[in-house]
Formats: structure tokens, sequence, C-alpha cells
């Protein structure tokens, strides 16, 4: 029988290496030997969905209003939730039926936007450590990308002046993310003001990745950048419910902004998805508009595990800046190794799972990226497992 070949589309051979794929097969490996593995390498929430929004969704599970199908572009009651929770967090006013969309998570929007804006050969401007999936869609979108190095002498922020007078010509999109994954940096209204200025400039859409916005530390709320003046002229920002609420298996998530953007998102969505099931909809819902206590009880419970992580990183010697927001500390490499020699040490020695910041981008070589996605005991303990290599003395 002769073998019948598939070949795929070029697009397919184009797209970036799924690069936690390999983490985890990792981690699983020394699980499977028998190892008492502290996995600090992904950014999964650890902890349950709050029970008022869990109970929300087995009592909407039962509506067989939401056993049809959703309309096309989701129920208006959520669109209506996130606008006013962005009106009491932000003070930003959002118009729910032409300035949101909803989005089966954060994640689906990264991806489509590039295909909603970007021609072959365009370029796209991309953080540099940034997250992998925005790499994801400009290969789809068979466009450019052009690396924005975030550098710890700028805070982590981009040097605007520094990019190149062609890429400014050549580029259509941007993505920004603060709280940042992976550094964990927050960005000053000031910057996003400088932001909006550089935009309109430029003629680049900016895309705000707002996933940890929820997460600020030592009492600052990290901005939203459509709270700068002008903002909802030039982009959108994306935000999720996964790291605010727990929810990161519910898969919600919203593009908030620009009207032009927000259609262009529905529409493509209109010919791939008939929305999110209405019961997880209607729980979502009762996420954004009851009580926001379990957010401040979430954010008290990383900023404890951050105290307890730093603590026992300065007793054995291993200095870094206390992350300003996100679940995530961005920690230098000690000469003599790279992200990944490093990282792959401290999985063999210590036991210990941490992401080599090279997986982020070039500009992520130097440092690995340690979630606060355990208890403040298992914290110190990975401090300590580490602090036995004698590395930092």
């Amino acid at each position: 029988m002769s073998h019948f070949s598939i070949p795929s589309a070029d697009v397919m051979k184009q797209l970036p290496t799924q690069f936690f794929a390999t983490l985890v097969q990792n981690v699983n490996r020394e699980i499977a030997a028998g190892h008492d593995v502290i996995n600090l390498g992904q950014g999964n929430p650890d902890t349950p969905t709050p029970p008022h929004i869990v109970k929300a969704l087995q009592e909407s599970a039962d509506n067989p209003l939401y056993h049809k199908y959703s309309p096309f572009r989701g129920y208006g009651f959520l669109k209506e939730a996130v606008a006013q929770r962005y009106q009491e967090d932000y003070g930003v006013t959002l118009d729910p039926e032409t300035e949101v969309a909803i989005l089966f998570g954060g994640k689906t929007g990264l991806v489509q936007l590039p295909q909603i804006l970007l021609n072959p050969g365009d370029v796209c401007l991309v953080p540099d450590p940034g997250y992998p999936d925005y790499w994801s869609g400009v290969a789809l979108a068979k466009a450019e990308m052009s690396f924005l190095p975030l550098k710890e002498e700028n805070r982590f922020l981009p040097d605007y002046e520094a990019i190149s007078e062609e890429d400014r010509r050549r580029a259509k999109l941007m993505f920004l993310n603060y709280p940042n994954n992976p550094t964990s940096a927050t960005a000053p209204l000031s910057f996003y003001e400088e932001t909006v200025e550089f935009a309109q400039r430029n003629g680049i859409v900016v895309a705000s990745d707002f996933a940890y916005g929820a997460i600020g530390f030592d009492g600052e709320r990290p901005v939203s950048f459509l709270q700068a003046e002008g903002a909802k002229d030039v982009g959108i920002e994306f935000y999720t419910l996964s790291k605010t609420y727990n929810m990161a298996g519910w898969r919600v998530g919203f593009a908030l902004g620009n009207a032009e953007i927000i259609s262009m998102i529905n529409l493509l969505q209109d010919h791939i998805y008939v929305s999110l099931f209405g019961g997880i909809q209607a729980a979502a819902a009762t996420a954004l508009t009851s009580s926001q206590d379990c957010v401040g009880e979430l954010v008290a419970r990383y900023e404890s595990r951050r105290n307890a992580f730093y603590d026992a990183l300065e007793h054995i010697g291993w200095k870094a800046k206390r992350p300003q927001g996100s679940f995530f500390s961005w920690l230098p490499v000690p000469p003599g190794y790279t992200s990944a020699s490093f990282a792959d040490l401290l999985l063999r020695e210590a036991k210990v799972a941490v992401a080599p910041g090279v997986g982020f981008g070039s500009g992520g070589e130097g440092y690995v990226r340690a979630g606060l996605l355990s208890s403040e005991a298992r914290l110190s303990e990975a401090a300590e497992r580490i602090g036995k290599l004698n590395l930092f003395r």
C-alpha cells in the first residue's frame, strides 16, 4: 500500500517552537524518576477559583437559555460588567457595545490581532524579553518582528528614541505588557502618555497586554494603558480573568478600547466562534460585579509570598530587585552560566524548576523567571535548596 503524504501549509512551518512544552517535559521526567520538584517555571495560578464564582457557574449551567448557541458577540451583560469594572478600578469609560469584544482567553486576542492588522512584510514591534505568544500571531500573519529591548537600566521599559527610522516607518502594530511577564516591571502613566504620542506620530497601533493588571504590590495599583489621554484613538487593551480571579481554565478575556479594532476582532471571531458558553459568561459577570475582596486577598497572598521568597534569596546571597507587580520574579543568573545552563543545573541538582530567560527572547539572556505560585514554605525551601549549591557566596 503506497504511503499517502500530507504536507502542511507553509505557515505551519513558520510557527515558533512552543517553549513551555519542553520545560514541562523536563519537569515531568524528574517527577517520573521519583524526585520532589518545586516547579516555579510556569505561570499557572495554584489556588482555586473563588467559591462564589464557581457557584454562579453551577447555577447558570442549569439555565436552558445557555444550552443554546450564545449570541455571536457574547451577552451584553458581560460586556457591561467589564466596562463597570474598568470604570470603578481605573476611571476609564468604555461603551460596552462598541469598545468591548469578548475573547476565548487573552491569548486568543493576542494571536488574532496581528492577523487582523498586518499584511505579509509589515512589521510588529515586540518586547524582548516578552511573552512568546506575541510571536505566534505575527508568524501566522506572515509579518515580521522587530524587537524592543527591555533593559534593567531603563526599568524594563522600551526606549522609543532607539527605534530605527525604518522600523518606525514600517511598523503597524506594537505589543506592550505591564505588569510585565517575564520581568515583573510596572509602567507609570507618564510612559503610556509617551506611548500614545509615539503611536500617533508614527501611525502604529498599540496593543496593551494587561493580563496581570490586578496584581500590584506595596499599595500600588498597576496603571491601565487606557488611562492615558488619547489611548483609545491609537489602540486597545487585553484583559483576562485568568490571573485576577484564578480563572485560567475558564478562558475568559476581553479586548477593550478602539472601536474600529474591536469591530475587526468581532468580525474575525464571527467566522471562527459562536462566543463562550453562556453559563461561563454569567459566572464571569458575577466575578466582575460582585465584591472584589477575593482579588485583594489574592494580591496580599502573592505579596506575602514575594516577601518570604526574597527574604530567603537574600539569606543565600542571591540579590535581585523585588517585583512591583505580576506573580513573577526575574532573577539574574550567576557568572559562568547561561540562562538555560543555570535552569538545567537548578532542575538537576536542586530539583527546582525555573524558566530560562532566553525562552522569552534574546534580551532575556542572563536571567531566569520564577513564579510565586507555591506556598511560602515551598518558595523558601526552593531558595534553601539553591543555596546549598553555593553559587552566590
